[in-house]
Order: structure tokens, then sequence, then C-alpha cells
């Protein structure tokens, strides 16, 4: 290999490493309002569903400021919950705006995720340039299975 081949493998390799671990940016954000569209919920608690959701690395603090812009954004609201033992809690619900803008995130998603099925059906034919024994079945008019 020539030094300039390695240094772009380096590269390489440190790009995809932050791509892996990184999201697109305001992704965070549906997410968070998908979470309160049917619950009020204190943050402690969103973090722990998108962990379930399959976020696997989460800033906290990074959630929380995020929490407050969309408040000052009007798309989500607060109230303090004193009700349990223990220091307050701040409580999130969605306001109608967040509503309308989750909607319209879903939409985008919806784009987002057509645009991925047509890239992965261009890159795996590319790859693997034969038709799968399904595949094959599906265009004789058969069932795979």
């Amino acid at each position: 290999m020539l030094k300039n081949d390695i240094e772009q493998d380096e590269l390489l390799e440190e790009v995809q490493a932050k791509t892996l671990n990184s999201m697109p940016k305001n992704f965070l954000v549906p997410f968070l309002l998908l979470c309160l569209k049917d619950w009020s919920l204190h943050g402690y608690k969103l973090i722990q569903m998108l962990i379930d959701m399959g976020f696997s690395s989460i800033d906290q603090g990074n959630v929380y400021r995020t929490l407050r812009k969309l408040e000052k954004d009007h798309l989500i609201s607060s109230t303090w919950d004193t009700s349990e033992g223990g220091p307050a809690k701040r409580i999130y619900s969605l306001t109608e705006y967040g509503e309308k803008y989750l909607k319209t995130s879903a939409y985008s998603f919806e784009q987002y995720q057509n645009m991925l099925g047509t890239f992965f059906r261009l890159y795996t034919s590319a790859f693997f340039p034969f038709p799968s024994t399904k595949e094959k079945d599906k265009q004789n008019g058969g069932s795979a299975e």
C-alpha cells in the first residue's frame, strides 16, 4: 500500500467510527416528541425510552438541553411534579403544535425511508447482481415460502 492509500484508509475508518456512533442532526427531536405523544413523562423516563428505541449512546445533558429548546419553541410544555417524596421532577407533555411537528417529521421519515429503500436496492444489486430464489419466485408469480 502506498502512503496515500494508508492515509485514506485511516481517514475512512475515522469517518465510519464517527458515523456509526452519531445520529443525524435533530434526529432526537421527533423521537422525544413521539415518546410524549400519549404520555406526560419526566426526563429520566424519556431517556430510558430512547435507549429502548435503539439509541445506543445518549448524552443526558443534550437530552435536557433539547427538552428546554422544545419547550422554548412551544413543541412541549412542562410542569413540576411534587406528588412523590424526594425532589420535584419536571414532567413534559406534547403540545398541539408539537403534534403537528411530529406529523411533519413522520412524513419526512417516510420520504427518507423510501430513499433508503432505493439506496439499499441499488447497493444490493451492485454487489449481488443475481436475484435470490425468493426474488425469482416473486417475479414468476409464485410464493417464495
